[in-house]
């Protein structure tokens, strides 16, 4: 390819180096495999640096997601339900996925079905912050569910707290 883009056709390598030092370019070989190998006349210095930038600009718009993690007991009081259910609801607003976790103990492990049951309701009462993403399982002496939250779950709890702002 010649400078602006189009298209030289098949030239022979000291005719293609020839044009690359007039135009002040460098020959950079873009598929090697192919017959005849392509080239291109290019900046190779600008062509990195404007890579590189994309490339920087592409991480800056990543995100880590970050899992949160809630552990509770199959025998848990409503009062501590409804406080551990907080903290779920709280991590969801936040953008953050939750592993919510059952400990079983002594005999408590012959009845799993308790500890499915408190999973389901705990997903029932933050549904409307999140889903589950993995259902309930058994896990030796543990039970294991993961919530996610909704796509725009993030953007209205920034919006809630932009219009407080706002307000007060």
């Amino acid at each position: 390819m010649g400078p602006n883009g189009e298209q030289v056709g098949i030239v022979r390598i000291e005719d293609a180096l020839r044009l690359a030092q007039e135009a002040d370019l460098d020959l950079v070989e873009v598929a090697p495999q192919a017959r005849p190998p392509v080239a291109k006349l290019m900046d190779y210095g600008k062509y990195k640096y404007e890579s590189a930038q994309k490339a920087r600009e592409s991480r800056r718009n990543q995100q880590a997601t970050v899992i949160k993690e809630q552990k509770l007991r199959p025998k848990i009081d409503p009062h501590d339900y409804e406080t551990k259910k907080g903290h779920v609801s709280r991590f969801l607003e936040g953008g953050n996925k939750v592993k919510v976790t059952i400990m079983f103990r002594g005999r408590e492990q012959s009845r799993p079905e308790l500890g499915f049951r408190l999973l389901e309701r705990l997903a029932d009462d933050v549904s409307e912050l999140g889903f589950i993403e993995s259902s309930p399982k058994q896990d030796g002496r543990n039970m294991i569910m993961v919530l996610a939250p909704h796509k725009n779950a993030k953007a209205k709890a920034k919006a809630t707290k932009d219009s407080d702002k706002a307000e007060s």
